[in-house]
């Protein structure tokens, strides 16, 4: 079977939705669907893909990633749009399940790279690091404190 999933910014999605997120592909029993998304930098994709345990690979401007029976090319369109056409093993269910993995692994890549950001960027600004507690739900909380006092 072969899914593709067009993958619209949350703020686009949000405005979309009452257009309905999903319809049929072509004649050769090809579904596509939309889901709502955040990714939009390919290196912290590329991460995500590789996180979820996938084999990943770049293609030209593609990103590939290959699941157990599952095949993902991610496509990035002139409007900055990704497009994931998924093929082998899947149907609609999976690969949305997939999908939103990937999007989850996502949101983690993007948190890692703002907490680096804030430990690399705050003696610059006069700031140090008090403490940093990770929660249960991965929410992570920061206390800096102005001034370099050590």
């Amino acid at each position: 079977m072969s899914i593709s999933i067009i993958l619209v910014p949350l703020a686009v999605a949000a405005v979309a939705a009452w257009e309905g997120t999903r319809r049929d592909g072509s004649v050769t029993g090809q579904r596509a669907c939309q889901v709502g998304t955040r990714m939009r930098d390919a290196e912290l994709l590329l991460a995500a893909l590789q996180d979820t345990s996938a084999n990943t690979s770049r293609h030209e401007l593609d990103l590939v990633a290959d699941w157990q029976g599952v095949r993902a090319v991610f496509s990035r369109g002139e409007d900055g749009i990704w497009t994931a056409h998924l093929t082998g093993q899947v149907d609609e269910e999976r690969a949305l399940g997939i999908v939103r993995e990937v999007d989850r692994a996502y949101g983690r890549q993007v948190q890692q790279t703002i907490i680096r950001r804030l430990h690399d960027q705050a003696p610059a600004a006069g700031m140090r690091l008090e403490s940093q507690t990770v929660e249960e739900d991965m929410s992570v909380t920061m206390v800096l404190a102005v001034g370099n006092g050590r």
